[in-house]
């Protein structure tokens, strides 16, 4: 079992940056493939970086994503934000190991409540 917090998000203007967490509990952590989505009204939930137990990465964006196994977090570090960035911004956790299906919300056996990000222009 584990229990996922997201933190950091809030209300910043375009070109500002944001660092979200994703705190686990659960001695397993490090086991998983932890992902953030991000969800806008009326959009679908959709992926925006992933990290493995190892490290390896993928990223859709101008976004980075860095884990640190010790604290049992994972970061997302958000630079130049737009507008359109604006979304409920979840992590989740998966045990899947293909990049492609890790895309996808069916992957993940756990998620957070998910935190606000908020872009004004």
């Amino acid at each position: 079992q584990v229990q996922l917090v997201e933190s950091g998000g809030g209300l910043v203007q375009a070109g500002d940056s944001l660092r979200l967490s994703c705190a686990a509990s659960g001695r397993t952590f490090s086991s998983y493939v932890i992902s953030w989505f991000r969800q806008a009204p009326g959009n679908e939930r959709e992926f925006v970086a992933g990290i493995s137990r190892s490290g390896g990465y993928s990223v859709k964006g101008r976004f980075t994503i860095s884990r640190d196994n010790a604290k049992n977090t994972v970061y997302l570090q958000m630079n130049s934000l737009k507008p359109e960035d604006t979304a409920v911004y979840y992590c989740a956790a998966g045990s899947g190991s293909n990049w492609l299906r890790l895309q996808t919300r069916y992957e993940y056996d756990y998620w957070g409540q998910g935190t606000q990000v908020t872009v004004s222009s």
